[in-house]
């Protein structure tokens, strides 16, 4: 009877520490919700603006910052997840307001930058996925323009779509780092007042280049 209890106990500590690691291999290190922080490269690319002829030369270059949130799913080697980020950037354009070939708006400042999609990953070591992103990018461009006499500031709201690879690393349990290239294109953009009205949408051709580097907790 002894003997039987004993192998008993034993049977059931084998299968209490083996259950941890099944569940461990069963989702992976890519599962769950995450929080992260995100910096790098941002690069504004002109936008045409009604009657305008803008030179591929201008732009805006600067600094980006902030910080994403979301959720995957892993099945086996395949990784599916949506997130979202809000970020910030020093990339602004100095020219002469009164020039409508800079960056296509006049004398601007990128505001913030909202981003919501989705991605899709396949993990081509344990801790390391590739993964393809898509989604909705909505940019604040803040404005100084001029009509040669007066100066005015108000903000442009544009719409658009963003695509993006990256690289992300599983660095203990629950820390992660990743790198990601991203582009997004505006298509949209509505010219905003400070009583709060605003214009109708009207079409421009503005790109966004980034490259950022990531660090985050999973959970």
């Amino acid at each position: 009877m002894r003997k039987l209890v004993l192998t008993a106990l034993a049977a059931a500590g084998v299968t209490a520490a083996a259950t941890p690691a099944f569940a461990q291999s069963a989702n992976g290190p890519f599962d769950g919700f995450r929080v992260g922080a995100v910096a790098g490269w941002d690069g504004l690319r002109p936008g045409r603006g009604p009657g305008s002829s803008i030179s591929d030369g201008n732009g805006a270059d600067g600094f980006l910052y902030g910080a994403d949130l979301g959720y995957d799913h892993q099945m086996g080697k395949l990784v599916v997840g949506a997130e979202g980020e809000v970020d910030g950037s020093t990339a602004k354009a100095t020219n002469d307001p009164a020039d409508v070939n800079a960056l296509g708006y006049g004398r601007v400042k990128s505001g913030r930058d909202l981003y919501i999609g989705g991605r899709i990953g396949y993990t081509v070591a344990p801790t390391t996925m590739l993964y393809a992103k898509a989604g909705y990018t909505n940019a604040r461009l803040d404005l100084t323009a001029s009509d040669g006499t007066t100066e005015t500031g108000d903000h442009y709201n544009l719409d658009g779509y963003r695509l993006g690879v990256g690289v992300e690393q599983a660095i203990g349990t629950n820390a992660y780092a990743k790198l990601e290239y991203r582009y997004s294109n505006y298509g949209d953009a509505r010219l905003e007042y400070p009583n709060g009205t605003n214009t109708s949408n009207f079409d421009v051709d503005t790109d966004r280049h980034q490259v950022v580097a990531g660090v985050g907790f999973r959970f």
